[in-house]
């Protein structure tokens, strides 16, 4: 039987959890739902499970729980592609070895460096190494605006819009536009976004990018470049505002194919 660990971030007015289980009850297919703060992973009869993990608290114990059940259920998407959206670092060195298309990126702990890579720029993107939402994003445009380490820096690439590319297994299956008239075009920072049409090289470069960092399913955010696009994040819980495709739907047809 699937097994639904609900987001628990989600709330009446947008639920994302509901919004799959209500497609899997109009399908008449069983699920239980769990909650990770009430399973012992040590104890607990789930084996051979497909887990739905909608979404988890960035915490020690909600990715050490996924962790010890992943031993042996099969968890979507995976503690350790969850781990790896939720670190911009590690999400740009697979970008980088798998030659997925992404802004030229800088970490590390040294100011001096930082400060140099910045006067080599001229101007660049701040990150912080956990972010979510666009929180904490700003543009770097001399030494003096450089925070505390670590720096997590990348290019900075003229935009007044980007991308939000959905993806399941190996189809781009929605996507939206999203404006803003700052920096971050994140829906949580007042960006607006509209449903259009996926082009092959979007799709191209979101399923790339997903595969690369492991999510079954994920939001692959792209700026187009001159010729092309390229990658910022990969969002291994995303949410599916404003898009049109019936992502819920979706969802759940694939979490009923990967179910045992």
């Amino acid at each position: 039987m699937l097994t639904i660990i609900p987001k628990p971030t989600d709330i009446p007015s947008d639920n994302s959890t509901r919004m799959v289980m209500d497609e899997l009850d109009r399908m008449k297919y069983p699920y239980q739902v769990r909650f990770l703060e009430a399973i012992d992973p040590f104890s607990d009869e789930l084996c051979g499970a497909t887990i739905w993990a909608c979404g988890i608290r960035q915490n020690g114990h909600n990715f050490e729980s996924l962790q010890a059940l992943s031993l042996k259920n099969r968890i979507i998407n995976s503690p350790d592609a969850i781990v790896t959206c939720a670190s911009k670092v590690m999400t740009s060195a697979l970008l980088i070895r798998n030659r997925v298309p992404t802004p030229q990126t800088f970490f590390t702990e040294s100011r001096s460096q930082a400060e140099e890579f910045i006067r080599k720029q001229k101007k660049a993107v701040s990150k912080p190494v956990y972010g979510f939402d666009g929180v904490g994003i700003h543009l770097v445009e001399s030494e003096s605006e450089l925070g505390d380490p670590p720096y997590y820096l990348q290019e900075y690439i003229p935009n007044d819009r980007d991308f939000r590319v959905f993806v399941i297994g190996d189809h781009a299956v929605g996507a939206i536009m999203r404006i803003s008239d700052h920096l971050t075009h994140n829906i949580h920072q007042g960006g607006c976004g509209t449903a259009i049409e996926i082009s092959e090289e979007m799709e191209k470069i979101a399923v790339s990018a997903a595969h690369c960092v492991g999510v079954d399913y994920g939001g692959v955010d792209l700026l187009a470049t001159n010729d092309s696009y390229t990658v910022l994040e990969v969002n291994g819980t995303p949410n599916w505002h404003c898009m049109q495709a019936p992502i819920p739907k979706l969802l759940a047809d694939y979490l009923v194919s990967q179910t045992k």
